[in-house]
């Protein structure tokens, strides 16, 4: 059984290389790596979107949560759908008609100010602990089937990651991400779901035997649920990973309604993982890890060969959040960093100006180079990702870390910039600086007197207080300084309206 089920694991990983070179066909120019050409069209927009923010905690983590909460084990994922609608909704058309690449771009077109580029090193840190934090997950899969050691199952499925990611950029990750949501789309609701439903008895059988408190959506508790909605809700509004896949849509309409679509699927998703975390609570007997329960469902509840579609999808899950977090932190580095970086050493020469406003070399003699480039930074960041998930151990923490200054230090910033004329450049880096001090004091504060294992480093507390020194500091900062320059404004304004754009259109949709 394990040999079959091992042999359509190796089987869906082939077919994620020759998504590689597939992808890398289609691939003619920097836009084309970085963002699919800007020309993807509803379903495939809507399951790139779905594959990317549904990795190894929403399919993995969302069972083992069903299995030891009932029904409200539901809300991690449901958290992180309500994210996907609120950016929809509220944001992806504007952030469609931007024609940027990075969340740093959107702060310099707004602001008009260097000062906010400081954001992409955090963004940068972000992108590569949630890569490495992917990486690690769903290797734990491999150790399973194979029997590999941690560092050698890490090795392999980081390489796999990296080699179509590398090859064809986003239209490779595309490729692979519109398999990877079918897969789990099947492994989930067409068999993980009746599958454990049946054994447990259905709904009636898991209530007799489980109790009516298990059906409580609240079971879970408040302080959890409040801190899933925090979290996740508000990482998933401005991160790069997710930002870049809205700029793939080929409209401000397939941003919005292909992104709501998405949602929808997402809390659609984390229902069914909690159902089947309830089934398996009654259909298995103890079992000593939450984390191992869908792998034990997929052993022992489903026949043989289903079982191994369905580990399939789990490697599928993890494997779109790690490649779409490798792509961003590569985006993010080249665009972003390494300019702001080099020009703290020349001074007035413009050189950290050069990609401020989104216009990498997409056309003519230098674009497959320009190409060649990227693709050497999805390469070197991608092996990094895979040292860090081998040789650091609590990788986890670093995200935490990574996640915490994210909201607490820029997201006042990023979200100001959008909805209020007002908040001007100097109000947003007075914001970022507040937010992340006290974001890391808090922290740091609750580490050294921690007394239990979420005192420290995973409290929820330095989130709220770098939110509120955020918000004051970019509120009082913005209504004290000059308002934001006209010119400034009206590049703005031509960029959210559509009429200014910084790459030529024409291209085929998909």
């Amino acid at each position: 059984m394990e040999y079959i089920n091992g042999t359509i694991v190796v089987l869906y990983l082939l077919a994620m290389l020759g998504f590689g070179w597939w992808g890398k066909s289609r691939t003619k120019n920097v836009s084309d790596y970085l963002v699919a050409g800007r020309r993807l069209g509803p379903l495939f927009y809507t399951g790139t979107m779905a594959a990317v923010v549904l990795g190894g905690a929403s399919t993995v983590g969302g069972v083992g949560l069903g299995y030891k909460y009932g029904i409200s084990g539901m809300w991690l994922v449901v958290a992180i759908g309500t994210g996907v609608l609120l950016l929809s909704l509220l944001f992806a058309s504007t952030l469609q008609k931007l024609r940027i690449y990075t969340v740093s771009q959107m702060l310099s077109l707004r602001y008009g100010t260097e000062s906010t580029k400081v954001s992409s090193i955090v963004m940068l840190a972000y992108t590569l602990m949630l890569c490495a934090t992917s990486t690690g997950a769903y290797a734990t899969i491999f150790v399973v089937l194979f029997g590999f050691e941690r560092w050698l199952a890490i090795a392999v499925g980081g390489a796999v990651v990296l080699i179509y990611s590398t090859i064809g950029g986003m239209w490779s990750i595309t490729l692979a991400d519109m398999a990877q949501f079918i897969i789990k789309t099947i492994g989930v609701f067409a068999l993980m779901l009746p599958f454990t439903l049946s054994a447990a008895g259905g709904l009636d059988g898991i209530r007799e035997r489980a109790g009516a408190e298990f059906f409580s959506i609240t079971g879970i508790g408040a302080q959890s649920i409040i801190t899933y909605f925090v979290v996740y809700t508000l990482g998933l509004l401005i991160g790069q990973d997710i930002w870049q896949r809205v700029f793939t849509a080929r409209t401000p309409l397939i941003a919005r309604w292909g992104g709501t679509a998405a949602g929808i699927y997402c809390i659609l998703y984390g229902v069914a993982g909690a159902l089947i975390g309830m089934g398996a609570s009654v259909a298995l007997s103890a079992v000593e890890s939450q984390d191992d329960v869908y792998a034990d469902v997929a052993m022992n509840l489903l026949p043989v060969g289903i079982g191994g579609l369905v580990l399939a999808a789990a490697v599928a899950a993890m494997m779109s959040t790690a490649s779409g977090a490798l792509i961003a932190a590569a985006t993010v580095a080249r665009t972003d960093v390494v300019p702001f970086v080099r020009g703290w050493f020349r001074r007035g020469s413009g050189s950290s100006t050069d990609r401020s406003a989104g216009t990498q070399p997409e056309t003519g003699d230098d674009a497959g180079e320009d190409i060649a480039s990227n693709r050497y930074w999805v390469l070197g960041l991608g092996v990094v990702a895979i040292l860090v998930a081998i040789v650091v151990q609590d990788v986890v923490a670093a995200l935490t870390i990574a996640y915490d200054i994210l909201v607490g230090g820029l997201l006042v910033s990023i979200l100001g910039g959008l909805v209020w004329k007002r908040g001007t450049g100097l109000g947003a880096g007075v914001s970022m600086a507040a937010g992340t001090v006290v974001t890391l004091g808090t922290m740091i504060y609750l580490e050294i007197r921690a007394a239990a294992p979420y005192d420290g480093v995973y409290a929820n507390e330095p989130i709220y207080y770098g939110l509120a020194a955020s918000a004051v500091a970019y509120c009082v900062m913005s209504l004290l300084s000059r308002p934001t320059a006209p010119e400034v404004r009206a590049a703005w304004e031509k960029r959210v309206a559509g009429t200014s754009s910084a790459e030529a259109e024409g291209v085929p949709a998909v």
